[in-house]
């Protein structure tokens, strides 16, 4: 539910305002200046909210459907009540997130935490940093010597960016968040807690244990990357370690040093990149993955979540298990074991 002491909404939006930016259709001409004030779901629908259904399973949510305004397809508008503004698009989903991005961009894109503009007496900017103008350092953040930080970025409390790193316009690097030894683009979002450009898991044998190998690689963070709370991303050891533009990573996930990951992928939570992992563009990690080193995952291929990918996975592949295999092949072998159980079970039972 919306809570307006958290998310007040930017301004309220009619219906045609909504088909006109979303390129829905407007059945219902009649409610063209229906004011939409929030977005709900179908179950938690009231007065100004706009709601979305994408499935003929809702449609008896639809047909008592208390709301402003709905996103649905075709075959589900005669449901709609009268009185609910009726937006037609083949997305539902999709429209109904650019609206709420719409009304409420600090969901997405978060803001000063302290609501403090500029530079906080309370923060350590060192003499040599530069700090671009517009840009927000809260109290307590560290700003290292050779620093830059670009216009409309926000530093969050008590966050500590290392010498000689590069911030670009638009981010945010959340709360005790820590940045060291990278490039970072604009747009980049990095919620609290995460580690940029620690060193990474590189030992040779010694005669007294395990022993250091220099890690004097970067991170390298491309625009428009979004980095989940608590995450991990090591720098190279002679290579960078590069997240390609436009990839969402979600909370808890290691990425070990040397791996490069392609433009627009997912990430899941507890995810687990060993070193020098390859990641094809728009390829796809559920929860819970984890990718053996030096493994390379193609182009738009989907890990099925907890999953352990041992070898190169073709570009466009689907695969799932332990070891990770196509997914046909993963559940015939599933198949088989149980029918092999029940089988003996049989036996056991005639016996």
């Amino acid at each position: 539910m919306t809570d307006p002491v958290f998310f007040a909404a930017a301004r309220p939006y009619t219906a045609v305002e909504i088909a006109t930016l979303t390129g829905s259709m407007l059945s219902t001409p009649q409610h063209a200046s229906v004011e939409i004030r929030t977005i709900a779901s179908l179950s938690d629908a009231a007065d100004g909210a706009l709601v979305f259904a994408d499935s003929k399973k809702r449609s008896a949510d639809v047909a008592s459907l208390r709301a402003a305004a709905i996103l649905c397809s075709e075959e589900l508008a005669s449901s709609v009540p009268d009185g609910v503004a009726v937006l037609i698009t083949k997305h539902p989903q999709q429209a109904f997130a650019q609206v709420g991005r719409l009304l409420f961009p600090e969901s997405v894109m978060p803001g000063s935490l302290s609501g403090v503009l500029g530079r906080s007496a309370l923060a350590h900017v060192d003499p040599s940093a530069v700090i671009e103008d517009g840009a927000v350092i809260e109290a307590g953040a560290v700003i290292g010597p050779g620093v830059v930080v670009g216009r409309g970025t926000i530093i969050a409390p008590n966050a500590v960016i290392g010498r000689n790193c590069q911030i670009g316009r638009g981010a945010f690097i959340g709360p005790n968040a820590s940045v060291q030894y990278a490039l970072i683009g604009d747009r980049v979002i990095i919620h609290a807690g995460v580690r940029i450009g620690e060193d990474g898991f590189g030992y040779v044998p010694g005669r007294k244990g395990p022993e250091k190998v220099p890690q004097i690689g970067r991170v390298v963070i491309q625009d428009d990357v979004e980095i989940g709370a608590n995450s991990t991303i090591d720098r190279g050891a002679l290579e960078d370690t590069v997240i390609g533009e436009g990839t969402k990573i979600d909370n808890l996930v290691q990425i070990g040093h040397n791996c490069r990951i392609g433009r627009g992928c997912i990430v899941a939570g507890h995810c687990g990149l060993s070193g020098s992992v390859t990641l094809g563009d728009y390829a796809m990690l559920g929860g819970r993955v984890g990718v053996a080193d030096h493994v390379t995952i193609g182009a738009g291929a989907q890990v099925a979540g907890a999953s352990g990918v041992i070898s190169d996975m073709p570009a466009g592949a689907r695969w799932a298990g332990y070891p990770a295999q196509p997914v046909k092949a993963h559940f015939r072998e599933i198949a088989v074991l149980r029918d092999l159980v029940r089988s003996r079970g049989k036996k056991g039972k005639e016996q």
